[in-house]
């Protein structure tokens, strides 16, 4: 059985404060978009995971994490996992979390668990904060430590994005170490629903910017160059994407770039 991960957005980002327990509330809007790793899961004598495409540091892999956690509960029989990475690493577009969430569902489909939305959200909750959001996987606003969701309507779907990957990997821990706390002074729901897209740039920003590298800004503003309604990092970097009303030109020269593609 195969899926296709896809990688996220996030429109708008917000760390409004850091909690008790080490992670921060935020709020932000997550969107699904065409950017995909392929997970192929087969029924094995042995437990094995492998993988292709972009190199996955560390030893383990949320594929696996996922798999585990289900066996702890379910009698699910050996699986060989075959991921083939695309979506880049340290880049803010929620590749690994997609991962673990997508392989969830598919070992429900795949043995019949009967596990419904709610328990695959909890579970998901179990391998990490942004996984819950690819359960659904549709355009949410999203609170707490990014584990709370309620329905957005965004209107996004004739749009175009462009997203560009610098080849610079940005580790969240360190990210988020660099920030200082702070509620923000607009509503970002509102404004996302009710403000033209055009008016977001003077609007809606990503709190993370304030410390990303200036080549990141660059291709920020190369962006808006070329015509886009709303330009933004993702997440807490290093990706940045604009989003256009019409497809947009493809000569913006970066090397790792999904461009001409209408949004999911």
């Amino acid at each position: 059985m195969i899926v296709f991960p896809n990688a996220k957005i996030n429109i708008g980002l917000n760390v409004i404060e850091k909690r008790q327990d080490g992670f921060h509330n935020i709020e932000s809007c997550f969107c699904p978009v065409p950017w995909y790793d392929a997970l192929e899961v087969i029924e094995a004598d042995d437990l094995e995971f492998n993988s292709t495409g972009l190199i996955i540091p560390g030893k383990g892999n949320i594929c696996l994490e996922a798999y585990k956690l289900l066996k702890n509960d379910f009698d699910i029989p050996n699986v060989n996992i075959h991921l083939h990475k695309n979506i880049p690493i340290g880049a803010g577009l929620g590749g690994g979390s997609a991962d673990g969430a997508f392989m969830l569902k598919l070992l429900n489909e795949k043995f019949s668990l009967g596990l419904n939305t709610k328990q695959l959200h909890s579970y998901a909750g179990q391998l990490g904060s942004d996984c819950p959001f690819f359960i659904e996987n549709k355009p949410c606003f999203v609170e707490g430590s990014g584990d709370k969701f309620s329905n957005i309507d965004l209107g996004l779907r004739n749009l175009y994005i462009a997203i560009i990957y610098p080849g610079i990997h940005v580790e969240t821990k360190s990210a988020y170490g660099g920030l200082k706390p702070a509620k923000s002074t607009i509503g970002l729901k509102a404004t996302l629903e009710n403000k033209q897209i055009s008016d977001w740039q003077n609007l809606i920003t990503n709190d993370f910017e304030a410390n990303a590298d200036p080549g990141i800004l660059k291709m920020k503003e190369e962006l808006y160059n070329k015509g886009a309604l709303y330009a933004s990092m993702t997440g807490s970097g290093s990706a940045v994407y604009g989003l256009f009303a019409e497809r947009p030109i493809s000569d913006f020269y970066y090397p790792n770039i999904v461009s001409e593609v209408q949004l999911i």
